[in-house]
């Protein structure tokens, strides 16, 4: 199947400000080399730690960064290589749900009004059909018309993502970046967010890259699984899979963690040693191996890249050759 969305050694760094003259501006690399594809009508989760990139990764598949490096192949396109009236074209067909419910919902627009700002913006309908369109989204996603005539800060968190989806939904997109559209609600309503978006894509024939801290979350939403560390994706899989075979000792760890109500479970854990290096200065090698407790000599040497060691699942892990 030709994939839909894919990443060929993307890279974005940030130059960061120091205030001093005649010193040179340290480099934060926060997306490192990375590579991966996306299927049309698949929701790929990309997890890790705070700091680990996958939101920088998801802002420039958004549009919203320009890569310093890199491909991204959209339907063949390379959209990183566009100007910026160019990459214009392809706004419609990639959307993005913001984390915060509360910050990305306009508090001086009615919800009808935030849903229907990009149909206008785009001209998709006759301006006397923009209402109805506004409300059949906002009952696609759980909200009732009557509820159109309010303003963000009348809904709860929930409800405001659920306004932020229906935003998504509204231009048709093909591909929509889901950046922890969960991780600032209540678990309740984080089922009841998970499961529409779950029923969305069904329905529209949605492809998702699907960003979240837990791995937890991304099994229930996820067919194929991505873990990116420092800058860079050490393993990737099929949600199964990954699970049940986690190679990586990152992925390992962070599958540890996942809360369980099994005291045998419980008293294995083994919780992550040490903080992660700083991507302003990242370690050579492999850079996870300052926290990892099968660490060689070689994990110093050598920069593990990502390998096939069965089919779909791939680990950048010098313990596999990588």
């Amino acid at each position: 199947m030709e994939e839909l969305l894919e990443l060929r050694d993307l890279r974005k760094y940030f130059t960061l400000k120091t205030g001093f003259t005649g010193r040179s501006s340290p480099v934060l690399k926060a997306v490192d080399g990375v590579s991966l594809s996306i299927r049309p009508g698949e929701a790929f989760g990309l997890v890790g730690e705070s700091g680990c990139g996958k939101t920088t990764l998801g802002k420039c598949v958004a549009g919203l960064y320009r890569p310093t490096r890199g491909e991204i192949l959209f339907e063949g396109k390379d959209l990183a290589a566009m100007r910026t009236r160019e990459r214009r074209a392809y706004c419609r067909d990639i959307q993005l749900i913001f984390q915060d419910p509360y910050a990305s919902l306009n508090p001086a627009m009615t919800a009808r009004n935030i849903v229907a700002e990009p149909i206008r913006i785009h001209r998709l309908l006759p301006a006397n059909q923009v209402r109805e369109r506004a409300d059949s989204l906002l009952q696609s996603v759980g909200l009732s018309p009557e509820q159109g005539g309010r303003y963000p800060a009348e809904f709860s968190g929930g409800q405001r993502q659920r306004i932020g989806i229906a935003r998504a939904l509204a231009v048709n997109p093909k591909l929509i970046v889901c950046d922890e559209p969960v991780s600032a609600l209540d678990v309740s309503v984080q089922a009841q967010v998970l499961n529409l978006l779950s029923d969305l894509r069904e329905r529209f024939g949605l492809t998702y890259l699907f960003i979240a801290h837990g791995l937890n979350v991304v099994r229930y939403i996820s067919d194929r699984t991505g873990v990116m560390y420092l800058g860079r994706v050490v393993e990737i899989a099929e949600r199964d899979e990954l699970y049940q075979n986690a190679l990586h000792p990152y992925t390992q760890a962070l599958l540890a963690a996942v809360p369980s109500m099994d005291p045998e479970r419980r008293k294995k854990r083994a919780a992550l040693r040490g903080e992660a290096p700083s991507p302003i200065d990242p370690p050579e090698g492999c850079r996870f191996r300052g926290r990892c407790p099968q660490a060689s000599k070689r994990c110093a040497e050598d920069t593990p890249e990502l390998k096939e060691v069965s089919p779909g699942h791939f680990v950048a892990c010098c313990l596999y050759g990588g």
